[in-house]
Order: C-alpha cells, then structure tokens, then sequence
C-alpha cells in the first residue's frame, strides 16, 4: 500500500546533520548541493552554542537563511532549527518572519515534563495563524528519562501530551549522549550505544512508549572521518546502524558529513525485506496466513508481518532499496 506524501513525510528526515547556527558558510553549501545524500538539517541554537554567542548565531540564522531565500536550489534538505529553550521559541517567527517558510520545523532539547506542556501550547499558538504548519521534534534525554523512578511516569506523560498535538509532531528523537553524560559513561569506537545497558535499556523503554504511532529517531554517532584515514569509525557506525533497524529507529542524528553514505545506505530496506513485505501487503492465499518466501529461507505470517512491512515499503519508496 503506497502512502501520500503527508504519511511519508516523518519518515523524510532521514540523516538529520547538525549545525552550529554560526555557521557562515552553511548557507553557500546547502544552495551549491554540497551535501546530495542530506536528507535534513538542523541549524543549533542549543548547545552548540555557548551563552555569549547566542545573539550573534541568531543573526547568523537570519542571514544564513535569507542567503538561502535568495539562491534557493530547486533540490533543498528539510530545515530545522533546534532552539535553546521555550522563551527562544516564542520569539522564533518574529526573528524571522517570512524566512520561517524556510523551515520544516522546529526542534526541541531536553524536553520533559517541565517544559513540554509550554513548548506544546506555544506549537498550537504559533500554528494558528499559519497554512502550513511549522512541524516539532521533542528530543528525549533528560536525566528524569535516565532515572528508573521517574522514566516510566514521565515517558507516559510526555506521550499523552505529544497525543495532544500529533498532527504537529514529526519525529520523536534520543539524545543518548545525555543519557551517558548523567553517569559519566563513553562508548568507544568499536562499541555501539546498545552495549551501554543503562542506555540500552532508556532507548528501549522510549520505543516501546512512542513508537506505535511515531517515527523514532536513533542517536547520533559520535566518530567520523579523521585526518589518519582509518576507517574503524565507518565499522562501528554500521554496527550500530544495523541495531537501528532491527530495534524500530528510523533515521539517525549526523555530526559530521562524512558519516552520510552510511546512513543513506541503511535508510534503504534490503531487497530480501522488500520482496517480503510486497509479498505481505498483497497476498494472495485466502486459507492460509503463514508462507515461505521466494527465497524459501523465511516464514512470512499476514497477522504479524503487516506493519513491519508498510514501513519497509515507506523507506523503499522515499530512499531505494539496498542490494546487499
């Protein structure tokens, strides 16, 4: 069953890099497609940014979008921008008036009960007096997230509230390095974030709560492309990038260009997982609800498979499939 646009747009975001707002050339590369497999990107206004330079990265954003205005490609990423806080957000469209059409949507760190229903109540005053929406991102990954007493409280509550507003709400996103900073952990370069069992255990539970309905996002990856040409940085990144996949995460956090071939190539379903779910989604046996597929190495079963495969058929449609 192929999805409209509207449908497939979360699952449009795809490698999402991060920017620092100061960035001055950003603008030039984006608009000469320095980048062709970025799906989206996010200008930073949060951490990247320290306190002092906050009000010359918000003069940057402008300019860097106005550039952007006047030499706008036929071919542009989605854009966001990550604010620092609430206050910033509410100040977001008069900062930018008209260049705010730029933007896909807006993206929210740190976002927990003590903030959510403000920057949820800002989304609704902010939408209502626009034709098209300006979408949110909540990032999970404050530390009442990490702490086992208040996670479960906090995640149903953060999920009823986000209900409130689904038609806003494009992806939810991770920020699994928070989750370690709150114990002072690290993983190495030849360690996925899934062999962290604290955090392991954090991403799980934040599937389980938001992924029925939502498209979750997989943490960033903190190695990439160095000047000594190794390549251990590329191993680790597929080995965490395969667990993505098989734990429910669609897209991932990019903090360095190099890092977007990889991703492109796991956003891509398998051609085995394809051939299935096309299988799946149009069977044919009126009787039964369980067969082998074409390679006769699997068992497909109609009652459990179909989900599984409409998002596989979502992610061949927007990104190809991947022969290996």
């Amino acid at each position: 069953m192929m999805m409209n646009e509207k449908e497939l747009l979360p699952y449009k975001v795809g490698a999402l890099m991060y920017v620092p707002a100061l960035n001055k050339g950003i603008g030039r590369k984006i608009c000469a497609g320095a980048f062709p497999e970025l799906d989206s990107l996010a200008f930073c206004l949060e951490d990247a940014i320290k306190e002092d330079g906050l009000k010359d990265a918000e003069k940057q954003l402008v300019k860097t979008l106005t550039y952007i205005a006047e030499n706008k490609p036929n071919e542009l990423p989605m854009l966001f921008v990550r604010v620092r806080n609430c206050s910033q957000f509410d100040r977001l469209p008069s900062l930018l008036g008209e260049l705010a059409d730029l933007l896909t949507g807006v993206i929210f760190p740190k976002f927990d009960l003590s903030n959510a229903a403000e920057y949820c109540a800002l989304t609704g005053k902010i939408n209502s007096g626009r034709t098209r929406p300006l979408l949110i991102m909540p990032i999970l990954e404050s530390s009442s997230i990490v702490n086992l007493e208040t996670r479960k409280r906090t995640l149903i509550d953060i999920r009823k509230l986000l209900d409130g507003y689904n038609d806003y709400v494009l992806n939810v996103r991770v920020g699994a390095m928070d989750f370690c900073k709150a114990h002072g952990l690290r993983k190495s370069i030849d360690q996925t974030i899934y062999d962290i069992g604290l955090v392991r255990d954090v991403l799980t539970d934040i599937i389980v709560t938001f992924a029925d309905s939502y498209i979750v996002s997989a943490p960033v990856w903190e190695y990439f492309e160095g000047a000594d040409g190794n390549d251990d940085w590329a191993k680790g990144l597929e080995n965490e990038l395969r667990l993505d996949v098989t734990n429910g995460f669609i897209g991932k956090t990019v903090i360095h260009p190099s890092q977007l071939p990889m991703i492109r190539k796991w956003l891509k379903p398998s051609r085995m997982d394809y051939n299935d779910a096309i299988s799946i989604l149009n069977w044919k046996d009126e009787n039964l609800g369980v067969a082998k597929n074409a390679t006769g190495n699997r068992m497909n079963e109609l009652a459990t498979h179909c989900k599984w495969a409409q998002k596989i058929i979502n992610m061949s449609q927007i990104y190809g499939v991947r022969d290996l």
